[in-house]
C-alpha cells in the first residue's frame, strides 16, 4: 500500500495526543511523510479523542476514509471509525480490560486482542499500556521498531534513561506478543527512507516564524486553538533577547503588544474566535494610532463558547470587518502549515511597511496538524525583514514642521507616515485614539478629518499596487471549471485533484492567501462555466466577498459540523456539483 493510516482512539485523558505524536515522529524520522489530524473534546478527561496519522513515502496533505490500523483503547473508537475500516483493517485493543472483553469486531478485520496493560506492568508500570500498543503497531505494518526508539528517547528523555529504557521494553513486549501469538500474513510492510523531515504543526510553524521575523514581544492568554503559539515562544524567544507574558485576559494581551509595538519592538498577540471579540476595541486604537501589530487568530468554531476544540473558518467577516467605524488592515490566511511560517513573516512586514494592524487568520485544522516538510522549507536565511519608513536623527529634520517639530501622521502620497523610535533625537511625539493632525494632536478640524481618513485608507491601495497578491494556481490551467478556497482546504483539495483526474475531471484550483488586500478574480470567474468556492462554515462568508467582488453568482461546498474536508470527500462534492456520476 502506498500509505499507512493509523488511528488510536479513547477517552480524554488516556494519553491520546502524546502517543499519536510518538508515532507520528517516529515514522516521520523514518524518513517518512507524515500527515496527522485529531479529534479531542473540549474536557480534561472524558470524552472521545482520538489522533490519526496518515504516512507515505510520498508528500501527504490530507487525511482520508481510510483506517488500516486502529488502536482502539474504547468500544467507543470502534464505533466511532467504523465508517473508515476495511476488511484488512487491523484492530488492536486489550482484552484482557474488563470493558473491552466482549469486543465485537466487525466484519472480515482482524482483530488483535493484546494484553496492554499487563505487559505494561511487566516493563515497569500501567502508565505505558499505549506504549505497548505502538510496538504491537509495529509489527503489524512490519516497521522497525528500532525508529520508534528515538521518538521515546525525544518523548522521556528529560525524564531520565530509566522512564525510557521502560519505554522501549514496553513496546518490545507489544511486538513480541503480537508475532507470538498471531501467525497472521498482514499485508503491510512500511517503507522507508533516508530522507530528513521536520515534523511540526501550525501554531508552531507561527511561532518559529514571528522568531524569525524578528519578534521581540508576545503577550497573551490561554486560549483553544491558539495556545500553543505562546507555549512555542516561551523558553525560546529569550534567546533572542525576547520576551513573553501571559496576560490575564484578552484585552490585557493586546493592550500590552500595543505597548511594546509603540516602544518599538516588533509585536504579537494570538488568540481565538472571543478572544478577537475582546480585543476589537483595542484593534480601533491599533489602526488610529498607526501602530505596526500583528494579531493572530486561530479560529475555531462558534459562535459564543461554541465547540473550542472542533475545527471550522466563522472568523472571516469579524476579521474583515470587525470594529467600529472604518479601520484599514490587512488579513492574511496561511494555506498550509509551512506557509504559517512564511506568512508570519510576512505579517510582520506588512504591519510595519504599512504602519497598520494584521490579522493572521488560521484555523484549528492547521494549527493541530503535525506534517513533515522538507528542512529547506524554513531557511532563516532567505528571511527578508522590512521594518518600513524608520527614520532617525539623520534624516528627521525632512518630517519636521516649521517649528521643529516631528509629524508621524504626515499626509504622505502612499498613505504611509515616518516612523521615530522612542528616544530618537528630535522625534518626540504623541498619537491619540482621537482624531488628529499630522503632530498626532487632538482635532475636530473638518479637512484634517478627511485628509487623516484618505491618508490611512491610502496605505491599502499602495499595497494593491506594490505587493504580489496573487493566488496560488493547481491542477489544469484550461480548465472550464473553477475551485476557490482559502485556509486549510489548500491541502485537501490539491489531493482532490489527483482523485478527480482519475475520473477525469479537469478543475482549476485557486487557493487566496490574501484575503485583504484581495486579488480580483474577476477575469479568473468570467472566464469559467462553474465556479465552485470551498470554505468551512456554513454561510459561504468568503463566496460572500468574491460575489461582492465580481457580481457572479457561485456555486458553494460549505461544511460546518466541525471536522475538517478530507481530499476523497471533496472530490465526490465537486462531482456531486458538477452533476458526474460518483465513482463506487
Amino acid at each position: 500500500m502506498q500509505d499507512l493510516n493509523w488511528a488510536i482512539g479513547g477517552e480524554a485523558g488516556d494519553g491520546i495526543d502524546s502517543t499519536g505524536k510518538i508515532f507520528a515522529q517516529a515514522l516521520s524520522r523514518a524518513g517518512r511523510h507524515v500527515f496527522t489530524s485529531k479529534d479531542f473534546a473540549s474536557r480534561i478527561r472524558g470524552g472521545y479523542t482520538a489522533y490519526k496519522i496518515r504516512s507515505s513515502t510520498d508528500q501527504v496533505e490530507s487525511v482520508v476514509d481510510r483506517l488500516d490500523i486502529l488502536v482502539a483503547l474504547t468500544q467507543r473508537t470502534i464505533d466511532e471509525n467504523l465508517d473508515e475500516l476495511h476488511e484488512d483493517s487491523v484492530i488492536i485493543y486489550d482484552g484482557e480490560r474488563t470493558e473491552m472483553e466482549d469486543v465485537d469486531i466487525p466484519g472480515e478485520m482482524i482483530g488483535l486482542s493484546v494484553p496492554l496493560r499487563r505487559l505494561a506492568e511487566e516493563a515497569g508500570g500501567a502508565i505505558m499500556q499505549n506504549t505497548v500498543a505502538l510496538g504491537a503497531a509495529c509489527e503489524v505494518a512490519q516497521f522497525p521498531i528500532e525508529n520508534l526508539d528515538s521518538a521515546l528517547d525525544k518523548k522521556f528523555g528529560a525524564k531520565g534513561e530509566a522512564i525510557v529504557e521502560n519505554n522501549k521494553e514496553a513496546a518490545r513486549l507489544g511486538e513480541e506478543y503480537v508475532q507470538e501469538e498471531y501467525d497472521h500474513d498482514f499485508t503491510y510492510d512500511i517503507e522507508t527512507t533516508d530522507n530528513d523531515y521536520v515534523l511540526l504543526n501550525g501554531d508552531e510553524a507561527i511561532g518559529m516564524g514571528a522568531l524569525a521575523a524578528g519578534c521581540r514581544f508576545y503577550s497573551g492568554y490561554p486560549i483553544t486553538p491558539a495556545t500553543n503559539v505562546m507555549e512555542y515562544l516561551m523558553g525560546r524567544i529569550q534567546h533572542f533577547g525576547g520576551t513573553v507574558v501571559q496576560a490575564e485576559d484578552e484585552l490585557s494581551a493586546i493592550n500590552m503588544a500595543l505597548g511594546a509595538a509603540r516602544a518599538g519592538a516588533r509585536s504579537m498577540t494570538a488568540t481565538s474566535g472571543p478572544g478577537i471579540d475582546l480585543m476589537t476595541e483595542t484593534f480601533g486604537l491599533v489602526a488610529q494610532s498607526e501602530t505596526p501589530l500583528v494579531i493572530v487568530d486561530v479560529m475555531r468554531s462558534g459562535p459564543s463558547t461554541g465547540m473550542p476544540t472542533k475545527q471550522e473558518q466563522g472568523d472571516l467577516n469579524m476579521t474583515l470587518y470587525g470594529g467600529h467605524g472604518e479601520i484599514p488592515r490587512f488579513v492574511v490566511a496561511p494555506t498550509t502549515v509551512s506557509e504559517c511560517f512564511q506568512k508570519t513573516v510576512e505579517a510582520f512586514n506588512f504591519a510595519e511597511k504599512y504602519q497598520t494592524p494584521v490579522f493572521l487568520l488560521a484555523d484549528l485544522a492547521m494549527a493541530v496538524t503535525e506534517q513533515t516538510f522538507s528542512p529547506e522549507e524554513f531557511d532563516m536565511d532567505a528571511v527578508e525583514i522590512d521594518r518600513g519608513k524608520i527614520v532617525d536623527e539623520n534624516d528627521i529634520e525632512a518630517w519636521t514642521d516649521e517649528q521643529g517639530r516631528f509629524q508621524p501622521h504626515f499626509p504622505t502620497a502612499d498613505g504611509v507616515s515616518p516612523r521615530a523610535f522612542p528616544g530618537t533625537t528630535g522625534g518626540a511625539h504623541m498619537s491619540t485614539g482621537l482624531e488628529h493632525n499630522s503632530l498626532g494632536r487632538r482635532t475636530e478640524d473638518t479637512e484634517t478629518r478627511v485628509e487623516q481618513v484618505d491618508k490611512r485608507n491610502r496605505k491599502v491601495e499602495t499595497a494593491r499596487e506594490e505587493e504580489d497578491l496573487n493566488p496560488r494556481e493547481f491542477g489544469d490551467s484550461d480548465s472550464d471549471t473553477l475551485v476557490i478556497s482559502w485556509g486549510s482546504n489548500e491541502g485537501p483539495m490539491r489531493e482532490a485533484l489527483d482523485f478527480l483526474e482519475a475520473d477525469g475531471v479537469s478543475v482549476r484550483f485557486l487557493s487566496v492567501p490574501y484575503i485583504f488586500p484581495r486579488p480580483d478574480l474577476t477575469e479568473d470567474i468570467e472566464a469559467a462555466d462553474e465556479v465552485i468556492v470551498v470554505e468551512c462554515n456554513a454561510t459561504g462568508q468568503f463566496a460572500n466577498v468574491i460575489e461582492h467582488d465580481t457580481l457572479t453568482r457561485v456555486e458553494r461546498i460549505n461544511k460546518y459540523n466541525g471536522i475538517r474536508f478530507k481530499a476523497d470527500e471533496l472530490a465526490d462534492e465537486i462531482k456531486a456539483k458538477l452533476g458526474e456520476e460518483i465513482k463506487a
